[in-house]
């Protein structure tokens, strides 16, 4: 069974900074894009950054510039710099995976982490 573990969210004043990690387990074959989304309240889950494993980087608009994606092995991190307010989400991560070599590539998803940043 597939485990994505998020962690690195919290409470932080706008122009800080917070690292997001989240580790993919289990029984695991091929992992291909992994990245992160996020969702504000009353609004719908959006794209924010993935990372391929050619280390292809495709960020959102509204973070370019102060957010960075990176990955390890089954290890993807967001590293979030400059945080506004407006950022204030959810964040969840997800991989495209399959878990045995006669499988087919599933998108697995985090349980989410919050990310609260004070005006």
């Amino acid at each position: 069974q597939v485990q994505l573990v998020e962690s690195g969210g919290g409470l932080v004043q706008a122009g800080g900074s917070l690292r997001l990690s989240c580790q993919a387990s289990g029984s695991i074959f091929s992992i291909n894009d992994m990245g992160w989304y996020r969702q504000a309240p009353g609004k719908q889950r959006e794209p924010v950054a993935i990372v391929s494993t050619d280390g292809t980087r495709n960020l959102a608009d509204f973070v370019r510039g102060r957010f960075t994606i990176s990955r390890a092995g089954t290890t993807v991190y967001l590293q979030m710099n400059g945080l506004k307010p407006e950022d204030t989400a959810v964040y969840y991560c997800n991989a495209d995976l399959k878990e045995s070599w006669k499988g087919t590539y599933q998108k697995y998803w985090g349980q989410g982490t919050q990310v609260t940043v004070s005006s």
